[in-house]
């Protein structure tokens, strides 16, 4: 099939025809071809359909607002066209001239006087493709995908419209849009490993961020009071449902404010972006209607783990006693996870997240998964909480620790997490430290996953179905062909 099209190819510059020009006058969309019954237009679009009768043929072309039927006569066409007309193909771009009037079969039609080429298609689209097992095929070749399948492009459309609703939310509220490093000479902000670069000119390695927070702190600290970035955050982990190495955070940061008002940000933000995109505070997710009305479920960790698995974490005195717990729960505990913060958390996370499927803030983690948050009052906890929504996390967000003092100490203790084999820990960087030391007002800041709440408002499976095109490995020989 691709050679017979090389061949039409060929026959086309034979013509003199150039089968790819630079421009195209097209004036009208396809939706403004339908509503503009007996008047001449000049459009243009992909070719759907095709098929000839002697001396006339029919095509279907569309664009991004539609689809129109064409009509072409070969006694109304120049020379030059009539001989085009035999070399079109399904999947090639035309640009026609005529007047729009509906056949005897009353369907409205452009009937075409002129046309030309834009832009040859070699091979032919498929006949088939949502229905392929081989899946990575179409996240591979999403282009194919977004053409063929309606409803992968309207999620597309979602995922746009969501970040947009976001942005609109923030700035309403008087929020700054600023832009931090995407390379960074050391990465921290969160507990995950980097992905590592090098810069030729400088002789430095550099870091792929895995966070805007401490760049953020920093804006906080020059005496911005309200700021947010919507950034690609990088992350050399594993590749699953959930996650994707290149994937999409809001992050903000906001002077005087504490965890609490970060819930109500939070909360409200999410309830509003979702009403105005889909329409409603309820959708459908995973066989769960999902409702993200205001105000939402809020519990501390233990609490969560007492409702979920019935133990009571509050009356569990020491690091053996937590220890026995996750073994009976056959929890595995890594080296670095010996602590009754850590063992909490991890009981937490493998027991009880995926239970959580209505829009639920989790509340007061252990000290120890959180060294850049403020202490709670209790001085096991700090200050820190994570909303889950259809049993994902959804966001990270905290109370952000400001005694420079405290925050070298607990750059210490991610050090001996660390030499217990923590590849994850938060990196020590003292440069945020002296900037701390200059003074940072109370501040809170927050984390959202964008790709995660597309995929719930899409009822998608994978967050590869809501990124345009998600990290794959390399294809093999015949995915080439």
């Amino acid at each position: 099939m691709r050679k017979i099209r090389l061949d039409k190819l060929e026959k086309i510059r034979k013509l003199k025809v150039d089968p790819y020009p630079a421009k195209s006058e097209k004036k009208h969309t396809v939706a403004e071809c339908l509503k503009a019954q007996g008047k001449n237009v000049q459009t243009a679009g992909r070719i759907i359909g095709f098929r000839a009768h002697g001396g006339s043929a029919f095509a279907d072309i569309f664009d991004e607002t539609g689809k129109i039927q064409l009509f072409f006569s070969k006694s109304q066409l120049s020379i030059v066209n009539c001989q085009l007309l035999d070399f079109l193909d399904i999947g090639d771009f035309i640009e026609v001239a005529g007047k729009v009037d509906k056949t005897k079969a009353g369907e409205t039609t452009v009937f075409v006087g002129d046309f030309a080429l834009l832009a040859k298609s070699v091979r032919p689209l498929p006949s088939t493709w949502y229905g392929l097992k081989d899946v990575e095929e179409r996240y591979r070749k999403r282009y194919l995908d977004l053409l063929l399948n309606p409803q992968i492009k309207k999620t597309f459309e979602i995922r746009s419209k969501i970040i947009q609703a976001h942005r609109e939310f923030l700035l309403n509220r008087g929020y700054i849009e600023v832009e931090t490093p995407t390379l960074q000479n050391l990465y921290g902000g969160g507990l995950a490993r980097p992905f590592k670069t090098y810069h030729n000119a400088l002789g430095i390695p550099l870091y792929m961020r895995i966070s805007t927070e401490l760049y953020l702190k920093r804006l906080i600290v020059a005496g911005f009071e309200k700021v947010f970035e919507i950034a690609r955050i990088f992350r050399n982990e594993g590749i699953d449902r959930n996650h994707n190495p290149e994937f999409t955070m809001l992050e903000t940061m906001t002077a005087y404010a504490d965890y609490r008002d970060s819930m109500e940000l939070v909360e409200t933000m999410t309830e509003y972006a979702v009403k105005k995109v889909i329409g409603s505070k309820k959708v459908n997710y995973d066989k769960h209607k999902i409702d993200f009305s205001v105000p939402w479920k809020k519990m501390t960790m233990t609490e969560a783990v007492f409702e979920a698995i019935g133990i009571d974490f509050g009356k569990i005195k020491s690091d053996t006693e937590a220890k026995k717990q996750a073994s009976k729960l056959k929890v595995d505990l890594k080296p670095f996870q010996n602590t009754w913060g850590l063992i909490l958390a991890a009981i937490f996370e493998e027991k009880v997240e995926q239970q959580l499927t209505q829009p639920t803030i989790i509340y007061n983690f252990p000290t120890e998964t959180s060294p850049l948050a403020k202490r709670a009052k209790d001085p096991r906890f700090v200050e820190r909480f994570e909303h889950f929504i259809g049993g994902m996390e959804a966001s990270n967000n905290y109370s952000e620790l400001n005694d420079p003092a405290d925050l070298v100490e607990r750059f210490k203790d991610e050090r001996k997490k660390e030499r217990l084999g923590e590849e994850e820990a938060h990196q020590t960087d003292t440069d945020f430290i002296e900037a701390l030391e200059y003074g940072m007002p109370p501040t809170s800041g927050i984390g959202p996953s964008m790709d995660r709440l597309v995929m719930v408002l899409t009822d998608s499976a994978s967050i590869k179905d809501v990124i345009l095109f998600p990290t794959l490995r390399p294809a093999k020989p015949k995915d080439k062909k």
